[in-house]
């Protein structure tokens, strides 16, 4: 079973900026779409973004051009490089492939404050 553990979340004013990794145990990471979702206090998870083990990217419109997904498959991780950020993309954040049918890591949460 694939272990995924997410981690670099934190407070941040708006404007500011975070990376979020996920390490993923396994050796079968690097052939999998691996997505990040979000999950907003008292909303369900939703998609953020996703990237195919041959770095096509793609993301929900609200956050284009502000996040941006990679992956390094020799270290099974995978990251998410948050700028702008708006108190709305507070969330608890988890990686997961795509479509997510591994079991849900702890995620990281961010908070988006003044």
């Amino acid at each position: 079973q694939v272990q995924l553990v997410e981690s670099g979340g934190g407070l941040v004013q708006p404007g500011g900026s975070l990376r979020l990794s996920c390490a993923a145990s396994g050796s079968i990471f690097s052939n999998n779409v691996m997505g990040w979702y979000r999950q907003a206090p008292g909303k369900q998870r939703e998609w953020v973004a996703t990237i195919t083990r041959f770095s096509n990217k793609d993301y929900r419109d609200d956050v284009k051009g502000r996040f941006t997904i990679s992956r390094d498959n020799a270290k099974n991780t995978v990251y998410l490089q948050m700028n702008s950020l708006k108190p709305e993309d507070t969330a608890v954040y988890y990686c997961n492939k795509f479509p997510s049918t591994w079991t849900w890591g702890q995620g990281t949460e961010v908070t988006v404050s003044s």
